[in-house]
């Protein structure tokens, strides 16, 4: 069929909605008409290169919408049902078999390799293959996606809402919940209030947390964050030693820390803002960080540990973050603006100078 789709030709190029061939649902895969999908960190590096995804392709990973016809083989997945599509997984290696798919052997090239679980494409366009990404590829009006990509959710929430669950969203706050566990009444901060910050300290709030800080530079986000549980503000352009304020606050360092800024400077914080056997999780996309390891973790029995996608298994994860947003305690409302499809640049652009936490684009 004919689609709509956001096709990247080349590195850091500006995105061009453009007519599209989409193939129909295989065995276990389901042809989806997107509503909504959010922007990503993610897409943005896949676009400019710095992932290496196999160009061209449709990025989009935080895709929502309504299943509208349904391959043979697929089990609990119906024709009308309303979906957010979340990370691709095999799930036959060992770490799928048990429970892992975040860290299935074979994500990068499900992800970022440009096809589908079969080892094959469904996007063309003048007769020439286009990569698929996250086995998804959501900024387009349809997608043909694995039956494991899909997660069904209540028909009573809105769509241009919970895309960014898919992905974004269970990062931060799967994080805390799922990953550091973090014991009721402890300390964590985390540095860093973009989406993954901002929905990591709501994880932090409905784990039960005493001390939830938070660093910025920036005092409305940091705002934005008391409203979601912090109790700590820490403006690091407002004070002379980001730790020590930690240190002081939390009378000699942290239980957790929960870094999400990928800045080497500010990764090394993370750790020495610890207290003896903290641990620090790692959500950004990092790259080289000197640290001196002696003092910064072996000498105090410390822990810096990475985690991919909040440690999420999506079909019980994001179900469950959905019954926490109707409860009032998961507000991810308040970090969504919506854009139309055809403005995809204007909300990259938006999301790079801060001016929007989470865009979202909306297809109809």
């Amino acid at each position: 069929m004919l689609i709509k789709a956001a096709v990247t030709h080349s590195k850091g190029r500006e995105f061009k909605i453009e007519d599209v061939q989409l193939d129909g649902p295989k065995y276990d895969e389901v042809l989806v008409k997107i509503v909504s999908c959010g922007v990503c960190h993610t897409d943005a590096v896949s676009r400019d290169q710095l992932i290496p995804v196999p160009l061209p392709a449709v990025l989009g990973h935080e895709g929502s919408g309504i299943v509208e016809e349904v391959g043979k083989g697929v089990k609990g997945v119906n024709k009308g049902d309303h979906v957010v599509l979340s990370f691709s997984s095999c799930g036959r290696c060992h770490n799928c078999l048990t429970g892992k798919p975040y860290v299935c052997k074979e994500f990068n090239d499900l992800n970022f390799g440009g096809i589908m679980n079969d080892g094959t494409k469904r996007l063309s366009q003048d007769g020439n293959e286009v990569s698929t990404f996250f086995g998804q590829s959501s900024f387009a009006t349809y997608a043909t996606v694995n039956e494991r990509n899909v997660v069904v959710v209540d028909k009573d929430v809105d769509l241009g809402v919970v895309g960014p669950l898919g992905c974004g969203f269970q990062t931060g706050a799967g994080t805390v919940l799922n990953g550091l566990k973090p014991q009721v009444g402890s300390s964590l901060v985390v540095f860093g209030m973009g989406s993954v910050g901002l929905t990591a300290v709501m994880g932090t709030k409905i784990a039960g947390c005493e001390r939830i800080l938070v660093v910025s530079g920036s005092n409305e986000k940091l705002e934005m964050a008391k409203g979601f549980g912090a109790t700590d503000l820490i403006n690091y352009k407002e004070v002379d030693d980001v730790v020590e304020e930690i240190k002081k606050i939390t009378n000699g360092g942290a239980d957790y820390t929960v870094e999400t800024t990928a800045v080497p400077k500010i990764v090394n914080q993370a750790m020495y803002a610890l207290k003896v056997l903290g641990t620090c999780a790692i959500v950004g996309a990092t790259g080289d960080v000197t640290l001196n390891i002696q003092n910064a973790l072996m000498a105090e029995g410390k822990t810096m540990k990475g985690f991919i996608e909040g440690n999420s298994i999506p079909q019980i994860f994001i179900p469950e973050l959905i019954k926490y947003y109707k409860e009032g305690k998961f507000p991810i409302d308040k970090l969504v603006k919506k854009y139309k499809f055809e403005d995809i640049n204007q909300a990259f652009e938006d999301s790079h100078k801060g001016l929007t936490i989470k865009p979202v684009l909306v297809m109809d």
